[in-house]
C-alpha cells in the first residue's frame, strides 16, 4: 500500500525548568538530573568516552547507576537535559513546513562549546520523503532535535505506529559534538557502513559502528572504506518500510541498543535527516537512490568474469595468466594489472624493464575481444624518476597547486604510500581536478586501456598524519573521537588539520574518495567520449554509485571471508552500488582447493565477478589449479551460465539506472511478509527471479536453504535441504519469470553476436512475464528496452517495431538508380514504390527479401564455400541484354589473421576477373582464435557479416535487400560501421571524410580534369572506415568495370560495377596506419623514389624552345632557389611525335647534359598513343606494327587496329588553331594507335623505343607518362562507328560519368576493342579500361630502370590499385583557383590510403593563369607536398623578387627536410606507411581529427598549417606537445582549434614532441645538399624523451 499522507508532525519535550543564566559548558549550581525509571535497553550513554565514573558523570550532570553487564551504560541522560522550544510554527492546510525555535536547557555540557538557540525546519518534501534540520540564528547547521513523528499506513490496522521516536533521550549540539538518539519500531535494521556485518540484519545488541573512511581490512567492526550513514527499518506492524539517512560528513559512530534504538553521535559538520518511505523494502531503496542519484550502468563486457593479481612481477607472467586461461575456453573478459605495472609504484608511468610492451597489451587483449584495466592511486611521489630524471606529473602538479596543504594553506602535506614519499592531490580543488584529467588524457596516450580502478583513496597513508606528525589541536584531538581504527583521527591517514578547497580535511576525510571519483568521472568523460567505459573505487560516499563500482576491499581466503561477501554485497545494493562484488578466493592467504572453488561458484553470481589475490601467494586464477582440475570444470560450468544470464543481469542494471531497483537483491525484498526471510543473508536474488544458494561452510554437501514461493516445488516458506556436491551451488528460478537469455562464449564480445532466448518459469495459473533491456553495451545510447511482450509456448516470434520516419526512409536501398523513374518502372522490378519528402531517399526501393537466398553452405578452418539461389518470386532487375544469373557461389577465405577475402561469381560460366596480381598467402590461415575477425552468413536474404572480435562491431553487414548480379549490372549494399568512410577515387571530393547524405561517385578512368563528381583519371575501390571504437578497417573491390558507389545516412554503402565478378578483401587494422600497411602488404608496397626526385621540379606545357627552359635554369640558378628537376613537356616532340625531337628543341640534348653535369635531372613525357600517318619513315610506329603491339578489334569483326586520334598532328600541314577544338582534330589530328601493354611483347619494344631514345637522341633521369586512362581525341575510334555489341558502348546501366548519355567510349577507345593477357587470354576494353594506365606503368618502370641503370621515377597520370609499386602521381589538370589548391590537400591524403605517397598537385595550378598570391600560398603548400611541381608557366622567378624569396626560403625548408622526407619514403616503401599523414592517423582517440583536411602530417612528426586564401589560419592542435618550427618553442595549447597568424611569407609548421628529425643544411640541389653533414632536431616529449629513425644510402642505386 502507498503512504498516501502525513497526519501529524509534532514535537515532544520535557517539562520546561526555569532556564539557565550560566554558560552552558560549566555545570549550573544546584543542577539535580531527573533520572528516568526506564528499562536497561532504553538508557543513553552520557559517557561514551573511555574511564566513566560516578564523579565524572555528575558531572555531566547526567545519571550514574552501575550494573554487572558492561554493555549497558551506567551512566545515562536524564529526562532535563536538551533543548526546550520557545515557539512552533505548524504547517498551514497542505503546508509541507514546520519551524521552531529551540533554547537549551541549563544543565552541564558533555565537551562544551554546546549551541544555545536553534531554529527547526522540517519538511515534508514528497509524500515519501521528509527532512528535517535545524539552523543557528546566525547560520545553517546540521544537527537534530527531539522529534516524534506519525505515518499513517493505509492498512487493515486500525492504529498508527511510529517510525522514529526521539523523545528517548535528548539532543546534544555543541561545536565538535552532536549526538541523537531515537527509538525504533523493530529490530530489523539493515545497512550502515562500510564495515564487515556478519548478517545483514544488524546485531541490536549494543553494537557501535564507527564510520570513517580508513585504510583498514575489512574484517571485525573496524571502519573501513565507506561512509555511509543509512539504514533501512522493517516493521513487524505495518506494512511500511522506511530507511533514515544521515547526510553527514564527519566521523561518526552509530549504536544500536536492544530497545530497539540507534544512537547517532558525529563530532562536527552536517547531520541532515532524511526519513525515507516506502511500500516496500525495494521502494524504500528507489526512495533513497532518487535523493542520491541512481546508479550509473556499466558497459556489457564489464559484466564478464575478471582477473587480477597484485604483482604478477612482469607482463610475460600477465600474459601467462591470460594465456593458460584462455586455454581452458573459460569465459573471461576483463584482465587487470596492479601496481607492479608502474615505475616504482609511481602513477601515470609503467615499468619500461618488466612491462616493456604495455602499450600494446590492451591490442594484445582486445585481438581476442578481452579488455584491459589498469589502476591508480591518489598518493603521488616527489621522488625523481630512474635515471634521475624528472617525474613530471609530480611537477606539473606542483606547478598547478594541486595537493593537499598542511596547516598553514601553503605547504604540501607529505606522506608515504607505495613509491615512498608522497603528496596527496585534493580534488576537491579545481586546479587539481584539471591536473588529474590532463595526466590521466597524456597517460592514456601512452597505455591504451578500457577501465579504471582507483585504489587507497580513503584516503590512504602509511604515515600517522604525515612525515612530521600532527600539531597537538582541537582538530587532531577533538573532544571526543569515535571508536575509529586506533582511536587516533590521523591513523594511517593525513592530519585533521590539512588543508582542502572544500575545508578542513576533518571535516572532508571521508569524501576523499568521493572527490576523487568525481574528478577521475571528467578524466574518463575526456578520454572515452560517448563511450561508457568503468571505473572501480575503494572508498565511497553515497552517490558514487552514480559513476562507479565498488569492490568489498581486501579480504582473506578463508570460510568467514565467502560468508561475510554475501552482506555486504546485499548493504551496497541499498546504498546504490549495485556493481560489487568480493575478491573472489580471497585477497590475502592462500585459499584450499576447496575454497577457491566454492567461491569462484557463488563469484560467478556478484555482479562484479573478479578473481584477485596478493603477492606473495601462490597465483588462484583457475587455470592455476590445472585445465583438468574440477575447479576449473565447475567454474567454467557456471561462468557460462553467468554468461548466458547476463542479458538478464544487464536488464537488471539498466533498471537500477532508470528505476532504482537493486540487482543483488535479498531474499527479504521479494518476501517482505515472510518473517522467515528476513535474517537470510547466505543466499541471495538476481532482481526478482533467480535464486543463488552457494555453500559457503568446508566438507559440506547438503545446504539448508529457504525456498519461498519459487519454483515449482512441493516445499514452500520453509528451510529444505539440497544436495550440492563439490561442483554444484544451488540455482532456482523463481515460476512466472521470463529470463532473456543468450548462447555463451569466451567473451561477452563474442557471446553478443550470438542469438537470444528466453527461459519461460511459469506460475500457478502457467503464466509468466519477464523484459529485456538491450543497447550496444558500450555508448551511452539507448537502443531497445522490451516489456509487456504476451508470449505463448511452443511458437516462433520476429520481433519488429516501427522506425521514426526518417530511420525508415534511410533504411531504404535504391531499386532505380537511373533517371526518370515512375511508379510502373518501379513495380517491373519487382519493387516498392513510395515516395518521399526527405532529400535523396529512393522512392522506389527493395523489398526485405529481394535478393538470393543460401541453398548450400559448407564451412573449413579457413573459410566457406556457399550456393545461392535468386529469389524467383521477383521479376528480374529488368535491365535489357543484362539477365540475371540465379544461381551463384560464395568463397570466403581467411587469409590471413588481419584479412578476409569473400568473393561472389557465376560457376557455371566463366566470367572476367581482374588480372591484376595480389599478395595472398599461399596457404589460408586455420587459427581462429588468432583472428581479428569473425564471419556470419544470414540465410534469406543472403548477406555477409564480419564483425571485429574485439568490440563486436560489425565493419559489414551485406544482409540488407536489393543484391543484383546480372551480366552486366551487379549491385550489392552494405551496412557501415560508422559514419566515417573515407576513399574512392579518382574523383575531386570537397572534403577527406565522405558525407554519406545519399551522394554517389562514378568510378571510370578518363581524360578528365578535376570536378565536382567527375570521374578523373584512375580508379581505386577502396576505402577505410573508421568505427565508432575508433578502429579502423578496409575494403577494397577487385574489380575493374565502370562503376559508382553510394552513400547513404543509414549509414550504408552500395556498389554497382557493370560486369566482372564480386571480389572483395577486408583487412582489420586495427589503426588508420595499420590499415594502409595492410593494404599496400595486399597490392604491394610503393616504390622508393629516387632522392633527388624529392627536390622542387619545373614543367611547362608550351616551352617554345629550348632556350625558355635554358633562361629558366639561369634564373633559378641566379634568384639561389633550389631546384633539382627540369622537364620536357609534348613540346619538346616532333608534331608530338613519341620519341622525335623538335628542331625547335635541337640544344635540349646538351643543356641536359649540362644541367646534369650541374647535379640536375630531366625528365620528358610520354604519351602512349602512336601516330600511324606519317610519310617519312616512324620506326616506333613500323616495328610496333611488326611486333603486333597495337590494340585491334576482335578477329570475328576486323583485324585492323582500334585507331584514336590524340596529339600528334598529321605531317606536313599547318594547324589554324582559331578553330574549335573537334573541327581540329578531325583536319589536322593523326589517326593514333594504342599499345596494348598488357602483351609481354609491348613491353619489350616500348623498352626498346625508349632505350634508342636514351642513347642516341637524349639522356634522362625520369619518364613521366600521360593520356593513359587512354584519352583519345574522337569517341571510340576515327569515325565514330565501334564494331561488335552496341550495349558494350552504352550498357544497359551507366554510372553518373562525365558524359555519360555519350556512352563509355567518350573520349577513349571502343569498349568491344580487343586486348590480350599475358597470359593469352583475350579480354574487351570494356572489362579492362580502368587498367590501361595501370599495364602501361609497369613495363615504363622497368624500362627506365634497365636504360639508366638507376631508380629514377615514374609519373603516371591514370593509376589503379598497386600501381604504386613503380609510380608517382599527379592529381591531374587542376585549374588555378583556391578551391583546388584546398582540395590538393584531399587529393594527397587519399593517394596515402591509396599506396601511392609519392604524390602532389600541379603548382600553382595547371589552367588559367594564376594570380600572384595563390601562386605564392600554393608555393608555400607545394614545397611540402611529396611530389613538389610547378607546371603552370608561373615559376618562382616569373614574379619579383619577394615572391622569388618567399619561394627560396620555403623551399630550403623543404630541403631541410629531405632526409626526414626520405625516410618516410623508405619506411613506406618496407612497412606501407603513409608519407602525407591525415591527422586522425595519428590521433585517432581524438575525433575531432576525423574530419580535418586542411592540415595535413608528414609522417607522425611534422605538421603542416597552409594559408588558403587569408592572413590567419585555424588549425587544430591535436592532443600532444607541438613547437613552433622557426622558434622552438611549445605553443601551449593542445586539443583545441588555435588562431595562427600567417603573412604573406610564412607558412605554419610544427614540430611533434617526442621525435627526432634528420635533416641537412639545404643547397640549390640535392647533389650538393647530400654532401652536407646531417643533423637532428629533437624535439623532447612531456617526459624528456624523443625517439626517431633515418634511411640513408646512395639516393639513386637498384636493389637494398
Amino acid at each position: 500500500m502507498a503512504v498516501t499522507t502525513v497526519t501529524l508532525i509534532a514535537l515532544f519535550f520535557t517539562r520546561e525548568p526555569e532556564a539557565s543564566k550560566e554558560d552552558p559548558g560549566i555545570t549550573p549550581e544546584g543542577f539535580v538530573p531527573q533520572c528516568p525509571n526506564i528499562p536497561l535497553s532504553h538508557r543513553v550513554d552520557c559517557f561514551p568516552d573511555a574511564g566513566a565514573s560516578k564523579q565524572q558523570c555528575e558531572q555531566r550532570g547526567c545519571c550514574w547507576n552501575p550494573l554487572d553487564e558492561r554493555n549497558v551504560p551506567w551512566c545515562f541522560f536524564p529526562v532535563n537535559h536538551g533543548y526546550t522550544a520557545e515557539s512552533v510554527n505548524k504547517p498551514r492546510a497542505n503546508g509541507k513546513l514546520m519551524t521552531a525555535t529551540l533554547k537549551r536547557m541549563a544543565a552541564p555540557s558533555l565537551f562544551g562549546a554546546d549551541v544555545t538557540e536553534l531554529s527547526l525546519h522540517a519538511e515534508m518534501q514528497t509524500n515519501k520523503r521528509l527532512r528535517f534540520k535545524p539552523v543557528l540564528t546566525y547560520q545553517w547547521v546540521t544537527c537534530c532535535f527531539s522529534l516524534f513523528f506519525f505515518v499513517s499506513c493505509s492498512s487493515s490496522s486500525s492504529y498508527n505506529t511510529f517510525r522514529f521516536d526521539t523523545t528517548m533521550a535528548p539532543l546534544v549540539f555543541s561545536d565538535q559534538y552532536l549526538q541523537l538518539s531515537a527509538k525504533l519500531p523493530s529490530h530489523n535494521i539493515y545497512g550502515l557502513g562500510e564495515h564487515v556485518h556478519q548478517n545483514y540484519r544488524l546485531d541490536t545488541n549494543w553494537r557501535t559502528w564507527p564510520i570513517f573512511t580508513r585504510d583498514a581490512f575489512p574484517n571485525g567492526v573496524r571502519n573501513t572504506r565507506t561512509h555511509s550513514s543509512w539504514f533501512k527499518k522493517h516493521s513487524c506492524t505495518c506494512t511500511q518500510r522506511d530507511c533514515v539517512y544521515v547526510n553527514a560528513y564527519n566521523v561518526m559512530e552509530v549504536v544500536l541498543q536492544p530497545a530497539p534504538a540507534v544512537t547517532y553521535r558525529t563530532i562536527g559538520g552536517v547531520l541532515d535527516f532524511y526519513i525515507l518511505f516506502g511500500d516496500t523494502p525495494e521502494q524504500v531503496v528507489q526512495e533513497f537512490l532518487e535523493l542520491i542519484g541512481r546508479p550509473v550502468i556499466p558497459p556489457y563486457w564489464s559484466l564478464g568474469f575478471q582477473l587480477s593479481r597484485w604483482n604478477y612481477g612482469s607482463l610475460a607472467e600477465v600474459k601467462a595468466t591470460v594465456e593458460r586461461n584462455r586455454a581452458t575456453n573459460m569465459p573471461y573478459d576483463i584482465q587487470y594489472t596492479d601496481i607492479d605495472y608502474m615505475e616504482d609504484k609511481k602513477d601515470f608511468t609503467y615499468d619500461k624493464v618488466k612491462f616493456s610492451e604495455l602499450p600494446q597489451f590492451a591490442d594484445y587483449l582486445h585481438e581476442k575481444g578481452q579488455k584491459y584495466i589498469l589502476i591508480l592511486d591518489p598518493a603521488v611521489a616527489t621522488s625523481k624518476r630512474v635515471g634521475n630524471t624528472p617525474y613530471e606529473a609530480y611537477d606539473r602538479g606542483t606547478a598547478q597547486k594541486a595537493w593537499v596543504f598542511q596547516s598553514d594553506g601553503k605547504t604540501p602535506l607529505l606522506g608515504e604510500v607505495w613509491p615512498g614519499e608522497t603528496v596527496f592531490p585534493d580534488y576537491t580543488s579545481q586546479a587539481c581536478i584539471d591536473w588529474w584529467v590532463d595526466e590521466y588524457e597524456r597517460f592514456y596516450r601512452e597505455i591504451k586501456h578500457d577501465a579504471l580502478w582507483i585504489d587507497m583513496n580513503e584516503v590512504a597513508n602509511f604515515k600517522k598524519g604525515s612525515i612530521n606528525g600532527c600539531a597537538d589541536n582541537n582538530l587532531n584531538y577533538p573532544p571526543y573521537t569515535p571508536r575509529v581504527l586506533d582511536e587516533v583521527l590521523y591513523s594511517k591517514t593525513l592530519c585533521m588539520d590539512a588543508k582542502q578547497a572544500w575545508g578542513n580535511h576533518y571535516d572532508v576525510h571521508s569524501l576523499y574518495g568521493y572527490s576523487m571519483v568525481l574528478a577521475t568521472e571528467h578524466a574518463l568523460q575526456r578520454v572515452f567520449g560517448e563511450n561508457r567505459t568503468l571505473m572501480l573505487t575503494r572508498s565511497s560516499f553515497p552517490g558514487v554509485g552514480k559513476y562507479s563500482g565498488h569492490w568489498l576491499g581486501d579480504n582473506g581466503a578463508n570460510w568467514n571471508d565467502i560468508k561475510w561477501a554475501i552482506p555486504g554485497m546485499l548493504e551496497f545494493g541499498l546504498f546504490g552500488v549495485p556493481y560489487i562484488g568480493a575478491d573472489i578466493c580471497g585477497f590475502f592467504d592462500e585459499p584450499s582447493e576447496e575454497l577457491c572453488r566454492r567461491w569462484m561458484q557463488v563469484g560467478a553470481f556478484y555482479p562484479f565477478s573478479r578473481n584477485h589475490n596478493a603477492e606473495g601467494y601462490k597465483p588462484q586464477d583457475p587455470a592455476a589449479f590445472g585445465p583438468d582440475s574440477l575447479l576449473v570444470a565447475t567454474s567454467k560450468h557456471y561462468l557460462e551460465i553467468r554468461y548466458t544470464l547476463l542479458p538478464y543481469l544487464y536488464t537488471l542494471f539498466y533498471k537500477a539506472h532508470t528505476t532504482g531497483e537493486t540487482v543483488v537483491r535479498p531474499v527479504m525484498h521479494e518476501f517482505f511478509t515472510d518473517s522467515n526471510t528476513w535474517d537470510v543473508d547466505r543466499q541471495f536474488l538476481w532482481g526478482k527471479n533467480l535464486l543463488i544458494t552457494p555453500v559457503l561452510d568446508p566438507v559440506i554437501n547438503r545446504f539448508c536453504c529457504l525456498l519461498d514461493q519459487m519454483e515449482r516445488l512441493a516445499d514452500r516458506k520453509k528451510h529444505v535441504n539440497m544436495h550440492l556436491p563439490a561442483d554444484k551451488l544451488g540455482l532456482h528460478i523463481r515460476g512466472g519469470a521470463i529470463l532473456p537469455t543468450q548462447r555463451p562464449n569466451v567473451t561477452t564480445t563474442y557471446s553478443r553476436l550470438n542469438p537470444m532466448g528466453l527461459i519461460i518459469a511459469l506460475d500457478d495459473n502457467g503464466q509468466a512475464a519477464g523484459e529485456l533491456f538491450w543497447d550496444d553495451g558500450d555508448t551511452r545510447g539507448i537502443v531497445l528496452t522490451l516489456q509487456g511482450l504476451g508470449l505463448a509456448l511452443r511458437e516462433t516470434y520476429v520481433l519488429a517495431w516501427d522506425l521514426d520516419p526518417v530511420d525508415e526512409a534511410y533504411q531504404r536501398f535504391d531499386c532505380y538508380p537511373e533517371e526518370n523513374s515512375d511508379e510502373a518502372k518501379c513495380k517491373a522490378r519487382g519493387c516498392i514504390w513510395q515516395q518521399s519528402t526527405i532529400a535523396g531517399v529512393p522512392w522506389c526501393y527493395f523489398p526485405t527479401d529481394y535478393g538470393y537466398s543460401v541453398s548450400n553452405s559448407q564451412q573449413t578452418l579457413s573459410g566457406m564455400t556457399v550456393d545461392i539461389n535468386r529469389n524467383m518470386r521477383y521479376r528480374s532487375s529488368n535491365r535489357p541484354g543484362s539477365p540475371d544469373i540465379n544461381n551463384l557461389r560464395v568463397e570466403i577465405i581467411y587469409h590471413k589473421s588481419d584479412m578476409l577475402q569473400f568473393k561472389i561469381w557465376d560457376p557455371t560460366t566463366e566470367r572476367y576477373e581482374v588480372p591484376v596480381e595480389l599478395s595472398v598467402p599461399a596457404t589460408p590461415d586455420t587459427d581462429e582464435n588468432s583472428r581479428l575477425y569473425k564471419v556470419q552468413i544470414t540465410q534469406n536474404p543472403f548477406g555477409i557479416q564480419v564483425y571485429r572480435k574485439s568490440t563486436g562491431t560489425k565493419i559489414w553487414d551485406s544482409s540488407v535487400p536489393g543484391f543484383t548480379f546480372s551480366d552486366m549490372f551487379i549491385q550489392v549494399s552494405t551496412r557501415l560501421a560508422s559514419e566515417n568512410i573515407y576513399g574512392f577515387g579518382e574523383t575531386e571530393h570537397p572534403t577527406y571524410r565522405h558525407n554519406l547524405d545519399f551522394h554517389t561517385w562514378g568510378m571510370f578512368s578518363k581524360d578528365q580534369p578535376p570536378g565536382y563528381k567527375m570521374n578523373c583519371y584512375g580508379v581505386h575501390p577502396f576505402y577505410m572506415g573508421l568505427e565508432d571504437t575508433t578502429d579502423a578497417h578496409g575494403v577494397l573491390l577487385l574489380n575493374s568495370n565502370a562503376m559508382d558507389v553510394t552513400f547513404q545516412p543509414t549509414p550504408a554503402l552500395t556498389y554497382r560495377t557493370l560486369g566482372g565478378i564480386l571480389d572483395f578483401y577486408m583487412v582489420l587494422g586495427p589503426t588508420p596506419e595499420s590499415v594502409v600497411q595492410q593494404y599496400t602488404e595486399l597490392i604491394g608496397r610503393p616504390v622508393l623514389p629516387a632522392y633527388w626526385s624529392l627536390g622542387f621540379q619545373l614543367c611547362r606545357y608550351g616551352y617554345v624552345n629550348d632556350t625558355e627552359i635554358s633562361d629558366l635554369y639561369r634564373d633559378m640558378k641566379k634568384a639561389g632557389i633550389p631546384y633539382d628537376v627540369q622537364y620536357g613537356d609534348i613540346d619538346y616532340m616532333e608534331r608530338q611525335l613519341d620519341f622525335v625531337l623538335s628542331s625547335d628543341f635541337s640544344n635540349l640534348p646538351a643543356l641536359v647534359d649540362t644541367m646534369r653535369g650541374e647535379g640536375m635531372r630531366f625528365i620528358f613525357i610520354l604519351d602512349p598513343a602512336i601516330s600511324g600517318n606519317e610519310t617519312q619513315p616512324y620506326p616506333a610506329f613500323e616495328r610496333g606494327v611488326a611486333a603486333d603491339v597495337f590494340i585491334k578489334w576482335p578477329k570475328e569483326l576486323s583485324d585492323e587496329i582500334v585507331w584514336g586520334k590524340v596529339w600528334p598532328d598529321f605531317p606536313n600541314v599547318t594547324v589554324d588553331e582559331s578553330l574549335d577544338w573537334d573541327t581540329q582534330v578531325e583536319l589536322y589530328r593523326a589517326f593514333a594507335a594504342f599499345p596494348d601493354f598488357f602483351r609481354d611483347t609491348t613491353a619489350a619494344w616500348w623498352r626498346q623505343e625508349i632505350k634508342d631514345f636514351y642513347d642516341k637522341t637524349m639522356k634522362f633521369d625520369g619518364l613521366w607518362i600521360d593520356m593513359n586512362e587512354p584519352a583519345s581525341f574522337v569517341h571510340g575510334t576515327v569515325g565514330g562507328k565501334c564494331l561488335g555489341n552496341p550495349l558494350l558502348e552504352n550498357p544497359p546501366y551507366m554510372p553518373p560519368l562525365e558524359s555519360k548519355h555519350l556512352g563509355l567510349n567518350h573520349k577513349t577507345l571502343c569498349m568491344n576493342s580487343e586486348q590480350i593477357l599475358p597470359s593469352g587470354k583475350r579480354v574487351k576494353h570494356y572489362d579492362v579500361h580502368n587498367l590501361y594506365g595501370w599495364s602501361h606503368t609497369k613495363p615504363t618502370y622497368d624500362a627506365l630502370l634497365n636504360v639508366t641503370g638507376k631508380r629514377g621515377i615514374v609519373v603516371t597520370r591514370s593509376t589503379y590499385p598497386s600501381s604504386g609499386k613503380w609510380a608517382g602521381h599527379w592529381l591531374g589538370d587542376n585549374f588555378a583557383a583556391w578551391d583546388q589548391l584546398e582540395k590538393s590537400i584531399i587529393g594527397m591524403m587519399e593517394f596515402s590510403l591509396f599506396g601511392i605517397p609519392y604524390t602532389g598537385a600541379d603548382i600553382c595550378g595547371f589552367f588559367n593563369p594564376s594570380e600572384y598570391e595563390l601562386c605564392l600560398r600554393w608555393m608555400q603548400l607545394g614545397a611540402f607536398y611529396p611530389y613538389s611541381r610547378n607546371h603552370n608557366g608561373k615559376d618562382p622567378v616569373s614574379w619579383d623578387e619577394r615572391f622569388a624569396n618567399v619561394s627560396r626560403d620555403v623551399l630550403n625548408i623543404r630541403y631541410t627536410l629531405l632526409p626526414y622526407l626520405y625516410t618516410l619514403m623508405y619506411e613506406a616503401h618496407v612497412k606501407g606507411s603513409t608519407v602525407v599523414r591525415p591527422l586522425l592517423h595519428e590521433f585517432v582517440d581524438d575525433k575531432n581529427t576525423y574530419g580535418v583536411h586542411k592540415q595535413f602530417l608528414w609522417g607522425p612528426a611534422f605538421l603542416i598549417t597552409p594559408a588558403l586564401g587569408v592572413t590567419t589560419v585555424d588549425g587544430y592542435v591535436p592532443d600532444a606537445l607541438w613547437y613552433d618550427y622557426y622558434t622552438a618553442k611549445d605553443i601551449g595549447v593542445r586539443r583545441q582549434m588555435l588562431t595562427m597568424n600567417t603573412p604573406l611569407e610564412h607558412i605554419n609548421l610544427h614540430i611533434r614532441g617526442g621525435y627526432i628529425i634528420p635533416w641537412q643544411k639545404a643547397e640549390p640541389n640535392t647533389f650538393f645538399s647530400r654532401k652536407n653533414p646531417l643533423g637532428l632536431i629533437v624535439a623532447l616529449s612531456d617526459s624528456n624523451t624523443a625517439q626517431g629513425s633515418l634511411f640513408w644510402d646512395d639516393g639513386e642505386g637498384i636493389g637494398k
